[in-house]
């Protein structure tokens, strides 16, 4: 197709204050007229409500667009729904591009609108050239592996694991760790049951290693991915030794790393000063003692300028902690200090009461 057959057409989203609260969309849309190819452009509060999705395909119609670009959220959620509306326009499917200036811009730029919208401009011209390289595509079906891999073998891992196994998929369940359990080895109890971290991981492992559909793989590392949905080839390492795994399924279980504080509140310095994750271990070794007072400082490291965010899981790990200090050790004073207390979900909030009557 020639540049004078080009017909684009450019619809920039909102996304209520999402976008349109940082990126000076009006903008972008002058802007993205200038672009080669491009015939139309335009902007909508909401580019997927219904509304938003009629004047995408009335536009094609009127505007005999051969190309269609929305720049909005993440194509993960919405670029199916786009789509389908080109295809209901009578334009192949694959003739549409997204463009992500939410994820990819306002949200990570919030604090710097001048800049957020010269990169959403950036990331419209590069998808405006994108489209312009796109060709009609057929649907094709492609057999799908009935092999799985799960990297990572925490309860998380451990579960999808069986999960799988138990729906007939061969499991590749893979562990840089010498054994199984990740975070759930260096825990004591879980909340809000209070149930033994130790028994919970005795249970999934057993099930784990009980089942002929799953291949566990300890102190083994991924080097390598290449493939496609459906039909991937890994990589493994083990020992020194590669093994190549052939899966059509990959779930990434990889957990997360507890924030080590070093200079925050004495951490590293003072010997009284510990995380929450080394509490867990003193109080399921039994040594924690009888101590006069024990405070617990929430949201260090979160809820910052670098990192605003709740983590979700500090306040509930707090409350449990206390409540197990107490039981150890009536006569310990402990206080909590935070900004919110957050308690989610019915149980939790039951959780914390019981923890304020001790």
């Amino acid at each position: 197709m020639t540049e004078e057959e080009l017909r684009i057409g450019v619809f920039i989203c909102h996304c209520g204050i999402n976008i349109g609260g940082v990126v000076r969309v009006p903008e972008v849309v002058e802007y993205a007229k200038t672009l080669p190819g491009v015939v139309y452009a335009t902007d909508n509060l909401y580019t997927c409500s219904a509304a938003g999705l009629d004047a995408i395909k009335k536009a094609i119609k009127e505007h005999r667009l051969n190309r269609v670009v929305v720049a909005s959220c993440t194509p993960r959620t919405h670029e199916p729904l786009f789509r389908r509306t080109c295809e209901e326009a009578g334009l192949n499917k694959y003739l549409f591009e997204m463009a992500n200036i939410r994820e990819h811009c306002s949200w990570v730029h919030m604090d710097d609108p001048d800049r957020a919208t010269e990169k959403a401009k950036d990331i419209v011209r590069m998808a405006v050239a994108k489209a312009r390289l796109l060709e009609p595509l057929d649907d094709i079906e492609i057999e799908v592996r009935p092999e799985a891999l799960v990297i990572g073998a925490g309860p998380a891992g451990m579960t999808a694991a069986l999960s799988l196994a138990n729906q007939g998929f061969h499991v590749y369940l893979v562990e840089k760790e010498p054994e199984v359990g990740g975070m759930l080895r260096k825990l004591n109890r879980l909340y809000p049951t209070d149930r033994k971290a130790d028994e919970l991981l005795q249970q999934l492992s057993n099930a784990v290693y009980q089942n002929s559909n799953i291949e566990v793989f300890t102190s083994t590392k991924i080097v390598d991915v290449s493939g496609f949905i459906g039909n991937f080839e890994v990589l493994v390492r083990k020992d020194g030794e590669e093994r190549k795994l052939e899966v059509g399924t990959i779930i990434v279980a990889t957990g997360a790393e507890p924030l080590k504080p070093t200079g925050l509140y004495g951490y590293g310095e003072l010997e009284g000063v510990i995380t929450q994750i080394e509490l867990e271990e003193r109080l399921k070794e039994g040594r924690l003692g009888t101590p006069k007072a024990v405070v617990m400082i929430q949201c260090v490291g979160s809820r910052i300028p670098e990192r605003p965010y709740c983590s979700r899981i500090c306040c509930a790990t707090a409350i449990k902690n206390a409540i197990l200090i107490k039981q150890a050790s009536p006569q310990t004073q402990v206080y909590i200090l935070y900004r919110d207390l957050q308690a989610y979900g019915k149980e939790y909030e039951e959780y914390y009461r019981r923890a304020q009557e001790l």
